[in-house]
């Protein structure tokens, strides 16, 4: 009765375009999501994860979206204590680059590959000796080019009519994220038990934690 219900209210309340639409965007960011891990480049994955692994400090930067999907991968990287932090392009070229040192690694991620408030960072990491990760589409671009490390995206269409708001990549890169951590859990051998005492909080924590 209740998937009745529901099925009814979306049929009222939306119009058959706009649930055309809603659909796509499922279909388009499953696809590209399918469609990157079948176009990655498996040894540099392989090099990516070794050079997180060894890492004494991680960093990531990025911008709008992909900033916020970065965010999200250091606190991936930190849930599986490896230390790690965003740095904010606006304040990276204020000193914040200071947290990188020699033999870090350096995660950068644009789909375009020419973000400009990216380069600068890259050109001082690559100064101190860190490795660069590049996360992007554009393998000819500065990014890709400058980087130690390049694990490309394979990206169709963002999911609104107009192909500009950055949805599709953002799933995307986000995926990417989750299968190098997905991989570094395997490759450190870190274990649940070591979640369970850095992560005390909520539902979660106190199923880790339950004796």
């Amino acid at each position: 009765m209740y998937d009745i219900a529901m099925r009814k209210e979306f049929d009222d309340f939306m119009n058959e375009q706009a649930k055309n639409y809603a659909a796509q965007a499922f279909e388009i960011e499953a696809n590209d999501v399918r469609a990157t891990w079948e176009h990655m480049d498996k040894e540099a994955f392989a090099k990516a994860v070794d050079a997180l692994a060894k890492a004494e400090r991680i960093a990531a930067a990025g911008c709008g979206h992909t900033g916020i999907a970065c965010q999200h991968f250091a606190h991936l990287m930190c849930c599986i204590e490896r230390p790690a932090r965003f740095i904010s392009p606006a304040e990276a070229v204020h000193g914040a680059t200071g947290y990188i040192q020699k033999g870090d690694v350096l995660l950068l991620a644009s789909r375009g590959g020419k973000t400009a408030e990216l380069l600068p960072i890259m050109d001082i990491a690559r100064g101190k000796g860190a490795i660069i990760i590049s996360v992007t589409e554009n393998l000819s671009s500065p990014l890709a080019q400058g980087a130690d490390i390049v694990l490309p995206m394979k990206i169709t269409k963002e999911t609104d009519k107009y192909n500009s708001q950055g949805t599709t990549s953002f799933i995307v890169t986000n995926a990417i994220f989750d299968a190098l951590q997905a991989a570094l859990i395997e490759e450190t051998g870190y274990r649940n038990e070591q979640f369970a005492v850095i992560h005390p909080g909520g539902a979660v924590g106190e199923r880790l934690n339950k004796k």
